[in-house]
C-alpha cells in the first residue's frame, strides 16, 4: 500500500488516519463564517427536521431506517438493551433471519461496535458485552458497498449528490506459498488491524491460501476496521440523482445526509434496483471520498468545505420554513454528556474484554 513506513508515521502523515477532531480543527473558522451567514451557531441542527438535532449525534438508526421504503432495506430487527438471548433468538427465528447477520448499536458513530455474526455463540458473546439498544440486520452479500452523500434544498427545489465513496474491504489474495499473516504484513493498512485480526482469526492467520484465492477478512465496510475508501465521484450523474430523489422522497424531514448501502451492480444502482440501504446518516455525514489514499489534503479540505456550505444552505432554507435549531448551550451540554457517556461505555467494554481474557 505505502512504502513500508513505520506505523506511527503512517498515522501522522496520512490524514485518513487522523482523529475526527484533528482533521476538522482547521475548518473551525469556516464553520464560524457559515454560522454568521446562517445567523446561528447551531444552524446545522436544522438540516434534517425529521431527525433529532439534524443527525449531529445520538440519532436512533432504527427510527431513521423505518422512514425508508421497505424495498430498499435489508430485514432489520430492533432490540432494547439487556433483552434476553432467548427473546433475541425468538425474534430472529420468527423473522426468518439466518446466520451470518450484522449486529450494531442503535446509536453509534463511525462504525463503532459493528460486527458480523456467524453463529449463535457470536450473538451471545456480543449481547453479554454490549449493554445498549441494538439492531440485528440481514447480511447483504452484494460485493459493492457505497456511501452516497445526497441533499435536497426544500425551497429552491433542487437536489444533488456531492460525494460517493466506494469501499474496498480488507482482504488478501493467496500466492500458494505465503501465510495469510505474511500477506497482511505487506500492507500498512492491514498491519494497523493486526490486534483485531489476531483475536478474530487466531491460528488461521498461519494458513496458506491457494494461488489466486481471495479471502475477505473484514466484511464490515468501516474505515476503522481497515476498509479502504476510494473515490466514486465518477459515478455521479443525473440518472443517479433521480434514483436518490425517489429514495429520499419517502424519508420525511430529511434533506442532507449519507446513504450507506450495498448494491448488486453499478447497472442496478442506476436502475434503482437491488439497492439495500444499511444506514442513513444525518448532517455530520462526511464526504467519504476524501479519504481515498490518492487524494491530497488540500483537495480534501476543499471538498469538505463544499459539503459544509451545502449543509448550511439546506439548513437556512429549512429555517425559513420554520425548522427549529438546537440552542447553543443545549447543544454544548448534550455534546459534553454524549462524549462522557461514550468514554464510560468504552472503558466498561475494555474492562469486560480484559476480564474475559483472564
Amino acid at each position: 500500500m505505502r512504502h513500508r513506513l513505520p506505523l506511527f508515521l503512517v498515522k501522522i502523515i496520512y490524514y485518513e488516519y487522523w482523529p475526527f477532531w484533528l482533521f476538522f480543527m482547521p475548518l473551525v473558522p469556516y464553520w464560524i463564517y457559515l454560522a454568521a451567514r446562517a445567523k446561528s451557531l447551531t444552524y446545522f441542527t436544522a438540516a434534517n427536521p425529521g431527525i433529532i438535532h439534524g443527525g449531529v449525534f445520538g440519532e436512533s438508526k432504527i427510527d431513521i431506517l423505518e422512514k425508508i421504503n421497505p424495498k430498499y432495506k435489508p430485514t432489520t430487527l430492533f432490540f432494547e438493551a439487556n433483552t434476553s438471548l432467548s427473546d433475541v433468538v425468538a425474534g430472529i427465528t420468527n423473522t426468518g433471519l439466518t446466520f451470518p447477520m450484522i449486529i450494531k448499536p442503535d446509536v453509534g458513530e463511525r462504525g463503532a461496535e459493528v460486527e458480523k455474526l456467524d453463529s449463535q455463540l457470536n450473538l451471545e458473546h456480543y449481547i453479554t458485552q454490549n449493554h445498549q439498544d441494538f439492531i440485528i440486520q440481514e447480511f447483504v452479500d452484494f460485493e459493492i458497498e457505497l456511501g452516497v452523500l445526497y441533499h435536497k434544498l426544500p425551497i429552491s427545489n433542487t437536489s444533488n449528490i456531492t460525494s460517493i465513496v466506494q469501499k474496498e474491504f480488507l482482504g488478501v489474495t493467496g500466492d500458494g506459498v505465503s501465510t495469510i499473516r505474511t500477506l497482511l504484513a505487506k500492507s500498512e493498512r492491514a498491519k494497523l488491524q493486526m490486534p483485531v485480526l489476531e483475536e478474530k482469526f487466531g491460528t488461521h492467520l498461519n494458513d496458506v491460501l491457494p494461488k489466486g484465492a481471495y479471502e475477505n477478512l473484514q466484511p464490515i465496510g468501516n474505515h476503522c476496521l481497515g476498509t479502504k475508501f476510494l473515490s466514486g465521484q465518477h459515478l455521479i450523474n443525473d440518472k443517479l440523482v433521480s434514483v436518490f430523489d425517489e429514495i429520499a422522497a419517502d424519508v420525511d424531514g430529511f434533506n442532507f445526509g449519507r446513504f450507506d448501502l450495498k448494491v448488486s451492480s453499478i447497472e442496478d444502482l442506476y436502475a434503482g434496483r437491488n439497492i439495500k440501504i444499511l444506514e442513513l446518516n444525518g448532517v455530520t455525514s462526511e464526504p467519504g471520498h476524501i479519504y481515498d489514499p490518492k487524494y491530497s489534503l488540500l483537495q480534501a479540505y476543499k471538498d469538505t468545505m463544499t459539503s459544509m456550505k451545502t449543509s448550511c444552505l439546506v439548513s437556512i432554507e429549512n429555517m425559513k420554513q420554520g425548522a427549529r435549531v438546537t440552542p447553543f448551550w443545549e447543544m454544548f451540554r448534550l455534546l459534553r454528556t454524549h462524549f462522557s457517556s461514550n468514554e464510560l461505555s468504552q472503558n466498561q467494554m475494555n474492562g469486560t474484554k480484559t476480564a474475559s481474557a483472564k
